[in-house]
């Protein structure tokens, strides 16, 4: 293109100043003339080429369409006249060396980073789909029945976006004693018990794990754990001290305390898996109560010492006392006889039958009787000797003042 070219010296500004050069003024006003004509004359004989060089394009980057006009040959002159950068994994049609020519529609289209997880498996591509629905469709995932987390419709910038599908899986679920089968869409085996409203107690264990992935066909085990304690006592046997004491001989003891058993109180625990009690263990074993030993004194005192006697070599024979019977009631037996005739008179010769005599006369025997005794005063003979009967004849002692008739 021909620059325009301006007039070195302006009228205006030299009739401002007071002064007016005619010479300069005629010089201007030839220089434009002759330069307007040039550009003309140059314009005429260039046509041709620029007619060559100047292309009207369409261009299209992300579907994003607008009409250019560039001067250039290549598809590569119209993107870097347009400041189009291009990366790994963009796509230029047609490509960057291709000749353009006039009319040509150039499409550019931006490759995104994009990370997609499926069923807890993730990988990251480059995509030029603009679009959520785009990418599954371009990836070949069918989305029918899964679970995106973001919107299908939502458009992809050029800073890509994080992508999670969850596809319906076929699981086995065993609980409570009952097997269930369930198809479900869930990420982890947490959210699908969650969406099945399975609650876990704070001991009850899952197969697999909560925070695994969940997979098409996975069987999943609940377990209930119960744990229960219980307390019991059991006694503490209590000792013996033994305490040594001057009071008591030695060889002897005396319990000074007696011992208290004391008492031991254990917790246990008791786990059931599933109402089965499969462990039973000790949590705590607390002494609630000492036991309280025995005090028992062992005597350390000496025993006096007894000193021996001595006994003459010879001695004489003891002279034997004369025999003598007596009964077990204490009656001199050597009179038995006149004992048998009191019997025979008082009781009829029965020595068994009670009467108002004393005892050891009451068993007297006796014989009928012909006339009862009576009392008699004593006589002079009574004084001093034995008692009589009836003919003088001897009772026994205790028998005073009585008679036979």
């Amino acid at each position: 293109m021909v620059p325009r070219m301006s007039s070195r010296a302006d009228p205006e500004s030299a009739h401002a100043s007071g002064s007016f050069n005619v010479r300069s003024a005629l010089f201007s006003r030839t220089t434009t003339i002759l330069s307007s004509a040039g550009a003309a004359l140059l314009l005429a004989g260039t046509g041709v080429g620029v007619a060559h060089y100047d292309k009207a394009v369409t261009l299209s980057v992300d579907g994003q369409h607008s009409q250019e006009h560039v001067f250039g040959s290549t598809v590569g002159d119209l993107l870097d006249a347009r400041g189009i950068t291009l990366a790994a994994g963009d796509v230029v049609s047609p490509a960057s060396g291709a000749a353009l020519r006039d009319g040509d529609v150039v499409s550019v289209e931006y490759a995104r980073p994009v990370t997609i997880t499926i069923d807890g498996t993730t990988r990251q591509v480059r995509t030029t789909e603009t679009s959520v629905d785009g990418v599954l469709a371009a990836l070949g995932v069918r989305t029918a029945d899964a679970r995106l987390s973001v919107s299908r419709s939502q458009i992809i910038g050029r800073d890509g976006l994080a992508l999670t599908v969850t596809t319906p899986r076929d699981i086995t679920v065993v609980v409570d004693g009952k097997t269930e089968k369930h198809s479900i869409i869930a990420p982890t085996v947490s959210a699908a018990l969650a969406q099945l409203n399975i609650k876990l107690g704070a001991d009850d264990t899952v197969s697999p794990k909560g925070g695994a992935d969940l997979t098409d066909g996975a069987k999943i085990v609940v377990q209930r754990v119960t744990k229960t304690r219980s307390t019991s006592t059991s006694p503490i046997a209590h000792g013996t001290t033994q305490k040594e004491s001057g009071a008591l001989y030695a060889g002897t003891t005396k319990v000074e305390r007696q011992g208290v058993d004391g008492v031991r109180t254990v917790t246990v625990e008791k786990t059931s898996i599933d109402g089965k009690a499969t462990s039973t263990k000790q949590v705590s074993s607390t002494v609630t109560k000492a036991p309280v030993n025995r005090v028992l004194l062992v005597g350390s005192k000496q025993r006096p010492t007894v000193p021996a006697t001595s006994t003459p070599a010879t001695s004489a024979p003891a002279t034997a006392a004369p025999a003598t019977s007596t009964s077990t009631s204490g009656l001199n037996l050597a009179r038995a006889s006149m004992w048998d005739r009191v019997a025979a008179c008082e009781s009829g010769g029965n020595w068994s039958i009670n009467t108002v005599l004393p005892l050891h006369v009451a068993r007297l025997r006796r014989r009928p009787v012909r006339s009862p005794c009576r009392p008699r005063e004593p006589g002079p003979a009574d004084h001093g000797g034995e008692p009589r009967l009836r003919g003088q004849r001897p009772v026994a002692v205790g028998l005073q003042g009585l008679t036979c008739c």
